[in-house]
């Protein structure tokens, strides 16, 4: 099966230029495509995914995937998708930022021997002099056709409007697909749908300037069964990143999932095959959370590796019971089969605090806070007042119940919040 096959079947394609012919191309060729990643945080998040599994399945086909910095172009800032202007940030905090990024992309791409590469586009964007690429690359973009882009529509009507800086933008990435198919052979870019604008002009760069022919694929953007956008919870944004987003709780991102949503999620964020994945539309009840855990532990792995995978199941078994994964479900998971039971709490995220400063002294509404179980005093108070909140197993019926010697088990204290939030705190 041929990759755009693939990509199709697993949900990620939702739109695509001059469809055969694409299909020849991939199908007949060694293809370099390209994605590019906004340098505007340290960390990638679950946002990206869909971006980084396709180019993932790109190479795995035996293409070589490029992921784009945007160097050059975060120091303007990108309007797609976008209802507000960007932060602008320094090129030393893009070079941070890039440090974090490459490390991330690392765990779903092979770098050796040149089978990815990741570029910065900022190493011909910050080199081009004004007067001369007006002249040569200006003059083949209509503004007339440029301001009827949903993203340039999108900022014309907010309100803040479209600034100078940002309409460049498409001409800056137009350029980086135009440079990238004459130094790198690339003539294949993918993105998400607020992309499709910025990607036909490219190809059209591409095609009056050096006489080829390239071609676009675009993404959908993923939501949830309730309709949230993909990635967002009460926390904020679910980051790739360890420091930012323990593998513990990006195991627990998952293995909360919508019953809706499961089958969807292994085909898009998994490599297990789809003849087993179509098998999860027909489960339903315990079969089916058992399949979450499924999705949990291989999203995981990818994202984290497979030890961490492993500690992140551990951890989810000691906190909420034994389960059992037969051999048929999922066959191809290289998750541990049989009964699974109590491990070990290593996993669960974790606090230190010192025992004097706590013991004696500290409300619980200020643990519950402080843990980030709770965003605020009054979010910890309407927690306890529904009940959802427990220590070391015990319903906290108090606002003001301080913290002593009797909560404690071994100097740690195990917060609940809800059923599936924990945070351990570790006196010393």
């Amino acid at each position: 099966m041929s990759v755009l096959s693939v990509l199709k079947e697993r949900g990620f394609v939702e739109d695509l230029t001059h469809t055969q012919e694409l299909e020849d191309y991939l199908t007949h060729n060694r293809v370099t495509c390209y994605i590019g990643f906004d340098p505007t945080a340290s960390s990638l998040h679950v946002g990206s995914l869909v971006c980084i599994m396709a180019l993932a399945h790109m190479q795995r086909h035996g293409h070589r995937p490029i992921a784009l910095v945007g160097g050059g172009t975060g120091l303007i800032g990108d309007p797609s998708g976008k209802t507000e202007l960007r932060k602008i940030i320094t090129q030393e905090q893009i070079d941070e930022n890039k440090k974090g990024i490459r490390h991330q992309l690392a765990r779903f791409l092979d770098f050796s021997d040149d089978k990815a590469l990741l570029l910065d586009n900022a190493q011909w964007l910050t080199t081009l002099e004004y007067i001369p690429f007006l002249r040569d690359i200006g003059r083949h973009f209509s503004v007339n056709r440029m301001i009827k882009a949903e993203s340039y529509k999108a900022r014309m009507d907010s309100e803040d409007g479209l600034t100078f800086i940002e309409f460049n933008y498409m001409l800056l990435q137009a350029y980086d697909f135009m440079q990238l198919g004459n130094s790198y052979d690339c003539f294949l870019q993918m993105g998400g749908s607020d992309q499709w604008g910025n990607i036909v002009a490219g190809i059209d760069l591409i095609r009056r300037t050096l006489g080829k022919q390239a071609y676009g694929i675009t993404f959908p953007l993923i939501t949830t069964a309730s309709g949230i956008k993909m990635g967002k919870t009460h926390k904020g944004a679910v980051w790739l990143d360890a420091q930012r987003f323990t593998p513990y709780e990006y195991y627990q991102f998952w293995v909360n999932a919508d019953d809706a949503d499961v089958a969807k999620f292994l085909a898009l964020f998994t490599f297990l095959s789809m003849e087993e994945i179509e098998q999860v539309n027909h489960l339903k009840g315990a079969d089916l959370n058992k399949a979450k855990v499924i999705l949990a532990y291989e999203a995981t792995k990818i994202c984290h590796g497979e030890d961490e995978a492993v500690k992140a199941l551990q951890a989810s078994v000691s906190m909420f019971g034994e389960i059992k994964i037969s051999k048929e479900l999922l066959p191809g998971s290289s998750i541990q089969r049989g009964t699974l039971s109590f491990v070990s709490e290593k996993s669960v995220p974790s606090s230190f605090y010192n025992k004097d400063d706590i013991l004696g002294k500290t409300p619980v509404v200020d643990l519950f806070m402080g843990s980030g179980l709770c965003n605020s005093k009054s979010d910890a108070r309407r927690l306890i007042q529904q009940g959802g909140a427990y220590i070391n197993g015990n319903k906290v019926v108090s606002f003001d119940q301080i913290i002593t010697e009797n909560d404690t088990q071994k100097n740690e204290i195990l917060l609940r919040a809800g059923k599936k939030k924990y945070h351990k705190i570790i006196l010393n």
